[in-house]
């Protein structure tokens, strides 16, 4: 299967949280991980060699949007993702899934797919098959199976009927890779119920994907919810393959995610609430556009070694936003993308160290606002 592994180094005694090395083509990842969003190819204000200097060790990129522009048989041409967008990191790519179960108006068959594109209005036909001969020609390290991601408010009939498509899907989708250079994972569904996500995942393993995600979960269930679900799910995976929650990327669910097992997550949040100048620090979020900040001339975080806090302070920031330059926006998301790096290297000693629960204990109370008197 190419240059791939997975092993787990530490188990946190205290919690599921577990600390491991993903090795790919283009390089090792230490687990857990959370991976920025280039949805099209690009990290949004930011270059190849900036998302590097964040500490980010693996990016992710959509199939869908790639398919539409610049199609995937130009990116094939060019010498695939890496090449093309200029990213050594390795990369992984969605099937298209949640995209397309986003649409609004969409025909959901046995064989596939079929919609229009939102721009232009094309009709198009999306299948297992499909989804991956264009991750194929993408190139990505690590490549996703085409699942149906269903609404938290899902119906029970409708999700019994969805999941087994699903894992009927997942077995096309093996059957249709060509490319051993590539790692397949399977996604596992099932709504907010036990026994559907028991159902699907005991569906999926004896194909024997290198690795799993979890999908549905980060579509307005809550956090408690998610909670819940992966309690129920995770321990239905493999143990020795890596675990990939989808969506994920506020700190506080990351902490959730890992404290259950999970070792890879990705979110456009971070980067979205960038562009909203919000920026995490491990004192709590701040708003740069705030008018308190106006004359505030302190790195957005005193800690951080970001290009934008060793260079930058709040009152510069809070101007950038105001006059409407870019570089507010790139000088946030370097530090939002960094300071999501730094807490899963934090998380990974704390958990070599057998203190993951404290140190979450010591994470949340500073970062979360306190409620009440």
């Amino acid at each position: 299967m190419g240059s791939f592994d997975f092993a787990v180094a530490h188990v946190d005694p205290g919690s599921g949280a577990r600390h491991g090395r993903l090795v790919t083509p283009h390089g090792s990842v230490d687990t857990p991980t959370f991976m920025p969003v280039g949805t099209r190819a690009a990290l949004r204000a930011l270059t190849p060699a900036q998302v590097l200097d964040t500490g980010s060790q693996i990016v992710l990129a959509n199939t869908y949007h790639l398919s539409i522009r610049p199609g995937e048989g130009l990116v094939a041409k060019a010498g695939g993702l890496h090449r093309f967008m200029a990213m050594p990191l390795p990369i992984l790519t969605d099937s298209g899934g949640f995209q397309v179960f986003s649409l609004p108006v969409k025909e959901i068959a046995e064989d596939g797919v079929r919609f229009r594109y939102e721009k232009g209005g094309e009709r198009v036909f999306l299948s297992p098959e499909r989804s991956i001969a264009i991750q194929e020609q993408l190139g990505a390290d690590i490549i996703m199976a085409f699942d149906e991601c269903l609404p938290h408010d899902v119906e029970r009939g409708y999700a019994e009927v969805s999941v087994d498509r699903t894992s009927r899907w997942a077995e096309r989708c093996l059957a249709s890779q060509t490319r051993n250079d590539q790692w397949l994972f399977g996604i596992v569904q099932g709504g907010l119920w036990e026994d559907l996500r028991r159902r699907s995942a005991e569906a999926l393993v004896p194909m024997d994907f290198p690795g799993y995600a979890v999908g549905g979960l980060s579509v307005g269930e809550g956090r408690e919810a998610m909670e819940r679900v992966l309690s129920f799910t995770v321990p239905h995976l493999p143990a020795d393959k890596p675990r990939y929650l989808m969506g994920v990327g506020l700190p506080e669910d990351l902490l959730a995610g890992v404290a259950r097992g999970i070792d890879m997550f990705d979110c456009v949040i971070p980067t979205r609430h960038a562009r909203g100048a919000l920026l995490y620090t491990f004192r709590g979020r701040i708003r740069v556009t705030q008018r308190r900040y106006r004359r505030d001339f302190y790195p957005v975080d005193t800690a951080c070694p970001c290009a934008c806090c060793q260079g930058f302070t709040r009152a510069y920031l809070h101007h950038l936003f105001g006059a409407g330059e870019v570089l507010g926006t790139t000088l946030a998301a370097i530090h939002n993308l960094t300071f999501l790096a730094q807490l899963m290297a934090r998380l990974r000693e704390a958990i070599e160290a057998d203190r993951f629960d404290e140190y979450c204990r010591e994470f949340l109370e500073l970062y979360l606002p306190r409620k009440g008197p």
